[in-house]
């Protein structure tokens, strides 16, 4: 593969769209605009983007819009840990675990930690 060549089947524009569209609720103008906050690669912040990492990056994006409220990340006290988005790094199964954290009761989580030996008390 040559550098700089996707790894995969580009895009569709129905993707692109919807990332567009949730890029532009997350408060960033462009897909430059969100290449340091997101961590895209500059192929990625010129639009050109794999199924696979749209798909990714859509998930990730859908699951901070369900946390924060579609506030902005940097905004809260909490913001969803940033992951690095190419085909080699972000995995869409880890992006379903942390949608699935995010969605479990506070309790559910302390338990599971104390459970596994961490010491655990309220913010």
């Amino acid at each position: 593969m040559a550098f700089g060549q996707q790894s995969g089947p580009p895009a569709t524009a129905r993707q692109v769209q919807q990332l567009t569209a949730l890029l532009h609720a997350a408060g960033h103008t462009d897909f430059r605009d969100a290449r340091g906050p997101l961590g895209l690669t500059q192929r990625q912040a010129g639009g050109k983007f794999t199924r696979d990492e749209a798909d990714a990056l859509i998930a990730r994006l859908e699951a901070e819009a369900e946390v924060g409220g579609g506030a902005d990340p940097g905004s809260s006290d909490e913001a969803p840990p940033q992951v690095a988005v190419s085909s080699d790094r972000y995995d869409r199964r880890e992006a379903q675990r942390l949608a699935a954290l995010r969605k479990m009761p506070d309790e559910a989580l302390a338990a599971e930690l104390q459970r596994r030996g961490w010491v655990v008390m309220e913010p």
